[in-house]
């Protein structure tokens, strides 16, 4: 908002300065008059008859008094002014540091030397602060870069499709149909898991008391026909977890992961164990399935949004678009929540969520 323009710190310091010296020389008069002038004589002979009087002294000190208050006032203003432009050169170039961040530039940084102080801590504070931003807008652009190639896929094959049916009447309408039916299924999934990211990273969660086993128990229900159609063991243990967070998130939370865990898995009679429990005020879910080995740099990067291992993309009906784990991570940080993603020795991998847990 506009403010009225006001005294600069650096004046503000060299008056406080300044005014500080004239009071201290002011103190210093007033001893000097309380404890010495005041014990000689006022007459006309003075101190024993030799030395001046009380008025010759106070006539001839006062002039001098005078000149030294000028001298330090000036004094005080100068040096003050000098003084308070060193102290506050670290503060001119975090500002200048700021503006420039503030015209888009965020490569920018102070690297402050010298020893730690007040404005050190400042500017490290504010190189950090730069350094979370610069990542998170990379992280924003390279999302929305993706997200565009994403959605421009499905509308591309759609026009695809179409101007092959109007250069070909003959073309089977039925087929057609279907094959634009599943394109644009496919383009409103990808919409909707985008939507729900845009929420979950904004934090907008409505927080309600949530049983993990009931959201367990009905992922694990509605993805048992595809379970059984791979011949994949289905199961849920554990008893009652609660926690606080937005029933919605959290199913879609359960849902992708037990996804996740039936469609990256072996071909056929491989497992999938879904677990719940309550570990020292914890809400623990734990995602365990069998699979392919992972190697060790692939499985921090999966809950990049986009990200697609070679190791786990689909060439079947279920192939995902990169979102399912990224979906997954950014619902449990809305929670206040931790998820791990440990590769099974055998093959497979086993995903921890922790979620704060209500008593």
């Amino acid at each position: 908002m506009p403010r009225r323009p006001g005294l600069s710190a650096r004046l503000k310091l060299t008056l406080s300065y300044a005014g500080f010296l004239a009071v201290a020389g002011a103190l210093f008069l007033a001893v000097v008059w309380g404890f010495l002038l005041r014990y000689v004589p006022d007459n006309s002979r003075g101190l024993l008859g030799i030395s001046p009087n009380r008025y010759l002294l106070v006539h001839t000190f006062a002039p001098a008094a005078a000149v030294a208050m000028v001298f330090l006032l000036v004094f005080g203003l100068v040096g003050g002014w000098i003084l308070a432009g060193r102290m506050l050169a670290p503060l001119t170039r975090i500002t200048e540091a700021a503006r420039t961040a503030g015209r888009g530039s965020l490569s920018h940084r102070i690297r402050m030397k010298g020893r730690r102080d007040e404005f050190r801590e400042l500017s490290d504070a504010f190189d950090s602060m730069l350094d979370q931003l610069e990542a998170h807008v990379a992280e924003q652009q390279r999302f929305a870069a993706n997200a565009s190639h994403e959605l421009r896929t499905p509308l591309a094959i759609s026009r695809t499709l179409l101007d092959v049916a109007r250069r070909d009447p003959t073309c089977d309408r039925g087929e057609l149909v279907e094959r634009l039916h599943a394109v644009n299924t496919r383009a409103i999934d990808l919409t909707e898991a985008l939507l729900l990211l845009s929420r979950g990273e904004r934090g907008h969660v409505t927080r309600g008391s949530v049983d993990l086993s009931l959201l367990a128990e009905e992922a694990a229900e509605t993805l048992l026909p595809l379970a059984e159609q791979r011949r994949i063991t289905l199961d849920v243990t554990g008893g009652a977890t609660r926690t606080s967070g937005s029933e919605e998130l959290l199913l879609r939370m359960v849902t992708n992961l037990v996804q996740n865990a039936v469609v990256h898995n072996l071909p056929r009679g491989g497992t999938v164990t879904v677990h719940t429990e309550e570990c020292d005020g914890t809400s623990v879910l734990r995602v365990e399935n069998t699979g392919v080995a992972l190697p060790a740099d692939l499985v921090p990067t999966l809950t990049e949004p986009f990200r697609r291992g070679t190791e786990r993309v689909r060439a079947d009906d279920h192939a995902g678009v990169g979102l399912g784990l990224a979906l997954v991570h950014s619902v449990v940080r809305a929670h206040d929540g931790t998820l791990d993603l440990v590769p099974r020795p055998a093959g497979g991998l086993l995903v921890t969520v922790r979620l704060p847990g209500t008593p």
